[in-house]
């Protein structure tokens, strides 16, 4: 972990970035890119033979567009894991027998790499890694985004007033976003507290009257819920920003959490595949990408991903499922970087129940989405009462439904107990297919429900 002081120093040099020109930020990208592919071609053997089978030599590396490089995509990642791994001491089964194994205390697998774990719909890991010098880098660009638009002098006063961080969301895992705000609160001296989806919401009410928050970070579905308690006289806070990540924020509800925190709302934008992408602090303005840490490119509507800091895991020309819309450079943008425009992707709504004595609490979809029980190609969740829901699943073999259903019965009765929700009722419905939604064409892993909200 970075010291404090040294923290700060990389900090300012990289903020000195947003004061170069559109020329000297482009200069330095492809400097940093050269120097990744080179390092890819040299050093991973699935890159050398992807890159030789495109017919690029490594003369021409130097020279070539990226769009003349080939692609990739999860699959291929989880399938030539450890031939794209430039260190032959990390290796994908040994890094899923750290995951199960190890609590979280233990961040890190072989003392020096950072693994963030990602699932798909049915818990399938993927696994990115970041040695010390990736995770650092990282680290400084997520603490621009949060305290972005602030000067040095305004941090180091915001910082020296015994900052204290709040981080709403799901930190019970080797989620990016939960182990890299720990280390960046960490980094930067600040007071913090978690609090996880999964806690009942008396607890998040205690927890907030007890802290006294000057920031909050977390999903916006979860700052709402926040919201909602203030609104109700619940809680009451006083915060200077609010930092959303982890989810879509909708431009409605980001006017919603201007209105209820009465604070500077700001919308990280990241992924498991480099947790540092970009921010939007002005709807207007739009989204600024930190091309000084990545390079992306947006071709036939879809996202590609060149993190330039991330050695030892190279991931060039990345596909990423999100939809941006790259905007053309404003003559009067005050940043150097790219800007874009989100295409709103799937965003969940949260399970809201009520126990007989009207008291309410909820289940965020990410307390489920982590579901793994062998044979379960996808599911989904629907609330059908005010102390009910049934979860559809789609298997692989009918004749293993019963087991399946016993697992997940015995998962869900953990998430539910956790909660202090052991009397709602839920039943587990067996289909042919998990059918995308409608309109947007996204396949929702809690679908809409009319009541209980």
């Amino acid at each position: 972990m970075i010291g404090h002081l040294h923290l700060l120093w990389d900090l300012y040099q990289l903020k000195r970035n947003e004061h170069k020109s559109r020329e000297q930020i482009r200069i330095l990208q492809d400097k940093k890119l050269r120097r990744l592919l080179y390092h890819a071609y040299d050093h991973s053997d699935y890159y050398k033979k992807s890159f030789e089978q495109a017919g690029i030599t490594r003369e021409q590396i130097q020279s070539l567009p990226l769009s003349a490089f080939p692609t990739m995509d999860k699959q291929i990642l989880m399938e030539h894991f450890d031939e794209i791994v430039t260190r032959k001491e990390i290796r994908q089964e040994k890094l899923r027998i750290f995951d199960e194994e190890n609590a979280m205390e233990q961040k890190e697998f072989l003392g020096k790499y950072h693994v963030v774990h990602s699932s798909g719909s049915t818990g399938v890991p993927r696994y990115f890694v970041y040695d010390t010098s990736a995770w650092n880098q990282m680290l400084l660009g997520i603490i621009r985004g949060a305290l972005w638009n602030m000067t040095m002098p305004q941090i180091l006063k915001l910082l020296s007033g015994g900052l204290r961080i709040l981080y709403v969301a799901a930190t019970d895992g080797r989620y990016g976003g939960a182990m890299a705000v720990g280390d960046g609160i960490d980094g930067v001296g600040a007071k913090q507290m978690f609090l996880d989806i999964k806690t009942p919401l008396s607890q998040w009410i205690r927890s907030v009257r007890e802290f006294k928050p000057d920031i909050i970070i977390g999903y916006p579905s979860a700052i709402k819920i926040l919201g909602e308690l203030i609104e109700n006289n619940a809680v009451s806070v006083n915060v200077c920003r609010v930092i959303s990540c982890g989810e879509p924020l909708p431009p409605g509800l980001r006017t919603y959490l201007e209105q209820v925190f009465k604070a500077d709302i700001i919308n990280f934008y990241g992924a498991s595949e480099s947790l540092a992408l970009g921010v939007e602090a002005d709807l207007a303005e739009g989204l600024y990408l930190f091309d000084d840490l990545n390079y992306i490119e947006v071709e036939n509507g879809q996202m590609y991903l060149t993190c330039l800091y991330n050695f030892a895991q190279p991931l060039i020309r990345y596909h990423i499922s999100d939809q941006l819309t790259l905007k053309k450079p404003s003559a009067v943008s005050r940043y150097p970087f790219s800007q874009a425009e989100i295409v709103l992707s799937r965003s969940e709504d949260v399970l809201w129940f009520e126990d007989e004595e009207g008291k309410r609490d909820f289940i965020h979809p990410l307390a489920v989405e982590g579901l793994c029980v062998e044979g379960l190609l996808d599911y989904q969740f629907r609330q059908t009462d005010k102390d009910a829901f049934e979860m559809l699943a789609e298997v692989s073999e009918r004749e293993r439904e019963e087991q399946i259903r016993g697992e997940i019965v015995r998962q869900m009765g953990k998430i539910l107990q956790e909660k202090k929700l052991d009397h709602i009722r839920f039943i587990v419905r067996f289909v042919e297919e998990i059918l995308p939604d409608s309109q947007t064409g996204k396949k929702q892993l809690i679908a809409g429900y009319s009541g209980g909200q």
